[in-house]
């Protein structure tokens, strides 16, 4: 097999919200996630059927503590290093910098503590990959403004922005603005803070608040290369192809259909102004947008560099009711079960090729450089009496996975940045609030009621990564 570019970024990828905890240290202010609990409550919160926005005493909160990467940051770089790295994807607590998102002034300590973890990855020579917003904005901004439903967020965003690359500008050459956008749809209290009001249409919400982040996301990308020399700032799609369930042409149609409305979001990032398509969906169904004055200039003004996506599965749709009315997981979408791939112990179905197919249709779609930001396995890891982790199966899905990914590079000719597969370490499940849903090459002894000592433990895959790396994608063997 032919080998990937010299300069290729190996790594892995995080989130603040997932794993960072200090929730309440050296200033920091609440986030939305921090009050989304463990539970029969946490799907029901993220799905905005019923809304929390405090903390209260009879529940779990997972992203309190996490798995402490706050106090631990030193120990878990130093483990990514020892694997290799070259690239570690991490995002930013916004609450972190601005407690409540409202303040003229940002909290220095806040501040500091990403100094500190940027000067760390760069003593290894590792290249952070910063996500701006990974769902994870200050709960007071919901509070006050129920959202990413009101305007005025996107100056609380730039501020934000204008901060971070201010200070991080020389430190880090790599970003992207908002987390798997597309998960907007789906998720629309968890991904974008949305409150709606009695009376309000949610579905115009959604468009509302999809246009101020695009507007946001474009503001951004040109801020980006105003302040940073040679910076490139992406957008984030959480990824994977919709097949037909037959051949059936309703199938295939419907299947089309679908995977628009997933791209619409960075359609507009990479291409600069709404697809004719969602201009027409919105007209049928009666959405208004808040349109402003340089609205459509902004968008076109603030295309993104590079298209970074997550891949955990491939997506299968059908025009069939009865076929459509039993749907499965895939990472908060639900799919058709596709009859050929066998499914994770989440339901996640398991499609290596799919990884392939998903980057030859976003370069043919967009031709611009791609970046996989998040791939990988949740499962279940038992530690053995001699205490080793033999987390084969994760290997296995990562090895497939990875070489597809190789072939889209050498065979297909798709360009492509790096591969930060999602995650090094055990950290909390965004879906679930599990610890037991485990992704990591290290495993973090904490159980899903937040016991445990916090010590790390290199699991198998944690030696077979190493020698990936090391040989740049040429050995998969384990």
């Amino acid at each position: 097999m032919k080998g990937l570019p010299e300069d290729f970024l190996w790594g892995g990828a995080t989130a603040a919200n997932q794993c960072e905890g200090g929730w309440n240290e050296s200033g920091k202010g609440v986030s939305l996630i921090d009050v989304v609990p463990y539970g029969v409550d946490r799907m029901p919160v993220a799905k905005g059927e019923k809304i929390m926005l405090d903390c209260d005493e009879e529940h779990l909160y997972p992203s309190h503590e996490a798995v402490d990467f706050y106090h631990h940051y030193k120990e878990d770089i130093a483990l990514f290093a020892e694997m290799g790295f070259k690239c570690f994807r991490l995002s930013l607590s916004w609450t972190r910098i601005y407690p409540t998102g409202l303040e003229e002034e940002p909290n220095e300590e806040g501040l500091r503590f990403y100094d500190e973890v940027f000067d760390e990855c760069k003593k290894y020579g590792i290249e952070p990959l910063v996500t701006i917003c990974h769902f994870d904005l200050p709960i007071a901004l919901v509070k006050e403004f129920g959202g990413w439903k009101d305007r005025r967020m996107i100056e609380c965003f730039m501020k934000f922005c204008r901060t971070i690359f201010q200070r991080y500008g020389k430190k880090v050459k790599y970003w992207i603005t908002f987390n798997e956008i597309n998960m907007l749809n789906h998720l629309p209290f968890t991904s974008c803070g949305l409150v709606a009001e009695e009376g309000e249409d949610i579905k115009n919400l959604k468009y509302i608040c999809a246009h101020h982040e695009l507007l946001a996301s474009a503001r951004a990308v040109r801020l980006a290369h105003e302040m940073m020399e040679d910076c490139m700032i992406g957008c984030m799609l959480a990824g994977g192809s919709f097949y037909p369930y037959t051949c059936n042409p309703k199938d295939v149609w419907q299947a089309k259909q679908t995977e628009r409305g997933n791209y619409f979001f960075i359609d507009v990032q990479s291409r600069g102004a709404y697809p004719n398509y969602a201009l027409k969906w919105m007209e049928r169904d009666g959405i208004t947008l808040d349109w402003e004055a340089g609205d459509k200039e902004t968008l076109a003004a603030g295309t993104v560099d590079f298209i970074g996506f997550s891949y955990y599965c491939s997506r299968c749709d059908t025009a069939d009711p009865e076929v459509s009315a039993n749907r499965m997981a895939a990472n908060a979408f639900r799919t058709v079960r596709n009859p050929h791939l066998e499914a994770s112990e989440w339901g996640w179905q398991i499609d290596p090729l799919g990884l392939r197919v998903t980057m030859n249709d976003l370069y043919d779609r967009y031709q611009k450089p791609l970046f996989i930001v998040e791939n990988g396995l949740g499962a279940k890891d038992t530690i053995k009496e001699d205490g080793t982790i033999e987390d084969d199966y994760r290997i296995a899905y990562l090895r497939e996975h990875i070489r597809s990914m190789i072939e889209a590079v050498t065979e297909d000719g798709v360009p492509l940045m790096g591969y930060t597969m999602w995650s090094p370490i055990d950290l909390v499940s965004a879906s679930t609030g599990e610890m037991s849903k485990r992704y990591g090459f290290i495993y973090v002894d904490k159980d899903d009621q937040g016991n445990g000592s916090l010590k790390r433990r290199r699991k198998k895959s944690f030696y077979w990564y190493q020698k990936v790396i090391r040989s740049n994608g040429m050995d998969l063997d384990d």
